[in-house]
């Protein structure tokens, strides 16, 4: 009877893949016709023992070297191939509650706080959304921050840093009311700090904080609004297709791509758009003292400016980094020391305040970190405080 042959207790895929071909590459005793008579007691000649000389020990442990070299070429290029199932268990935090982060901290005898909220990208009021994900609300996230700084009493002021190009009418509205509320219930200062860009919607919030300061190659300004419509009625023509609404009213499908605008619907629009426009006009003069309306529809036509334009426009305050902004804002809070901070969803990290929040929570999955907002793919139209040339 042949020797028995342990098997390693080994889990790993290339040994797994082995055993597999054990049936097929391994060394069989009971296949090989000299082991047989070897077994059986047949006398053989000398010059069979060295034929034989073949499929000795040494011949076995060859095999088995091709055995595991094979084996681990197939682990490798497919390592699930007869892997056994497995399950990965990862610890996720349940809690979606914004949690505390510290950005940075003068001394350890600091106590007092000034709280950093980000307001960038797309200003929407629906749920940010990616290629494969969904992330916050942009509206819903900037009240739950502001909440969370009005109830620290160690937070004696807030920093809002805008990056954006704006967005919806409604959503930026809704911003700058949040922000009106926040000034009026907790007393605190915020202090506006333009990134890259503070254009239409993302000005339009600015003007409810307290100071604006812009970082030296800001671009900002844009007052103004925007509605652009499609017509894709020459495409259809040029491919044969019509299309045929019933309508209640004359103005139902108003706004229509698959057909051109009548003078009369441009006129019902362009009547929504200045109404709007005067509202973004009244925003700006409340917000800016040396400002009224008459002065702020001067400049207010839609074009952006630079930092430097927009200080002797009166439209910002100064010109100021991030750094000089916080030193600034420890003198006006009467503080010598302070810890910056920012709230954030768990698992989101920071190591300083230049460092900018992931767009998406974690559970959601963005393998080619495209953002596509809803707003840039509206399925009707929509008036928009929003810089965006390429629109």
């Amino acid at each position: 009877m042949p020797a028995a042959h342990a098997t390693p207790l080994t889990t790993g895929p290339t040994q797994h893949v082995q055993r597999c071909l054990s049936t097929n590459l391994s060394y069989n005793a009971e296949d090989d016709p000299a082991a047989t008579d070897t077994r059986s007691g047949d006398n053989r000649n000398q010059r069979d023992v060295k034929e034989d000389a073949s499929v000795t020990p040494s011949t076995h442990r060859t095999t088995r070297s091709y055995q595991t070299i094979i084996a681990a070429i197939l682990a490798t290029a497919c390592p699930t191939a007869c892997t056994p199932p497995s399950l990965l268990i990862t610890p996720v935090f349940t809690q979606r509650e914004l949690v505390e982060t510290q950005l940075s901290r003068d001394s350890i005898f600091a106590f007092d706080k000034i709280a950093l909220i980000d307001v960038s990208g797309m200003i929407q009021n629906t749920r940010k959304r990616s290629l494969l994900g969904v992330g916050d609300h942009p509206v819903s996230l900037l009240v739950e921050q502001l909440d969370k700084a009005r109830r620290d009493a160690s937070v004696k002021a807030v920093i809002l840093r805008i990056n954006s190009p704006g967005g919806t009418v409604v959503a930026s509205e809704l911003m700058h009311d949040e922000i009106t509320h926040f000034k009026k219930t907790s007393g605190k200062p915020v202090i506006a700090v333009m990134m890259d860009v503070a254009a239409s919607g993302g000005y339009y919030i600015a003007c409810a904080c307290d100071t604006i300061v812009a970082q030296p190659s800001t671009i900002t300004g844009s007052i103004g609004v925007i509605m652009l419509m499609m017509d894709v009625s020459g495409t259809m023509k040029m491919i044969g297709i019509k299309s045929d609404a019933v309508t209640s009213g004359v103005h139902k499908d108003t706004g229509s791509p698959f057909r051109e605008m009548r003078p009369e619907e441009r006129e019902l629009f362009q009547h929504i758009v200045d109404e709007m426009y005067d509202r973004f006009v009244k925003v700006v003069a409340q917000g800016r003292d040396d400002l009224d309306e008459q002065g702020v529809r001067r400049i207010a036509d839609g074009r952006v400016y630079t930092a430097s334009q927009a200080l002797e426009l009166g439209l910002i305050d100064r010109i100021a980094t991030l750094r000089e902004t916080i030193d600034t804002l420890k003198t006006q809070i009467k503080s010598k020391s302070v810890r910056v901070v920012a709230y954030m969803r768990p698992h989101d990290y920071r190591p300083n305040y230049y460092a900018q929040s992931p767009q998406h929570p974690v559970q959601s999955i963005n393998l080619l970190n495209i953002s596509i907002p809803a707003s840039l793919t509206p399925q009707t139209p929509q008036f928009m405080y929003l810089w965006a040339p390429g629109y």
